[in-house]
């Protein structure tokens, strides 16, 4: 299966200081063929006016990662956590038995754009965490740079889930290959740029999953940046 998920197929919010896409059923949006894929629960792009942002609320039972592709955000929660997440950085949050957090657009002239991600973790009750991390241009440009993983390897971040999450930056003309391990799913996310992807054609915003199939091959048509999950 090689599942193209368009950009404009995909639910749409706006509430003026919010505008957002989402990926799998979420919020007002439901659509019963799209309510995830494997662990992958959500994938949000939320694009946030200056000086707003979502206000301190819980969440539970969840992973959540947080991928920041322009402008700057700020963090706060209930383990005592404080940071601003920039472009490039990568935030994983372990909400398990319970946490509360706000987010807000850290610029008073800039919007801030971003992936929200959701992961069902492999038990529920987990001790609430939190990590941080930056991956350079350098480190994505044209590989695959792990940047979350299950077992924590090649200093990525620790989700509690059989999930891989890699980042690249493809530069034009230049090819990425993928494989798949026997009985693994994937999916890919186009952040910018435009590619093709095993044949297909893809722009920002679009996405693939992938199941049953041995590899996978992404060429750049022109400067892009994409993420893609490998679950186990």
């Amino acid at each position: 299966m090689f599942q193209v998920v368009h950009s404009d197929s995909r639910g749409a919010a706006d509430h003026g200081w919010l505008k957002a896409k989402h990926t799998f059923s979420f919020g007002d949006y439901h659509n019963p063929e799209m309510m995830g894929f494997g662990p992958l629960r959500v994938i949000n792009e939320d694009r946030i006016e200056p000086s707003q942002g979502f206000g301190t609320h819980p969440h539970k039972d969840m992973e959540i990662v947080t991928y920041i592709i322009q402008g700057a955000l700020e963090h706060k929660d209930s383990m005592g956590n404080g940071s601003v997440i920039e472009a490039g950085d990568v935030q994983r949050m372990t909400a398990g038995t319970g946490v509360f957090h706000s987010e807000f657009n850290h610029s008073e002239q800039d919007s801030v754009h971003l992936l929200q991600i959701w992961i069902l973790p492999r038990e529920s009750s987990l001790q609430p965490g939190y990590e941080q991390q930056h991956f350079s241009r350098e480190d994505k440009l044209n590989q695959w740079r792990l940047v979350a993983s299950g077992d924590g390897r090649d200093s990525s971040m620790t989700v509690h889930q059989a999930v891989d999450l890699y980042a690249s930056v493809l530069e034009s003309g230049n090819k990425l290959l993928y494989d798949f391990a026997v009985g693994h799913s994937g999916y890919l996310q186009i952040v910018s740029g435009s590619v093709d992807a095993n044949g297909e054609s893809l722009e920002a915003g679009d996405g693939v999953a992938i199941h049953e199939l041995q590899s996978l091959t992404v060429l750049a048509k022109s400067d892009a940046e994409m993420i893609l999950f490998d679950m186990g």
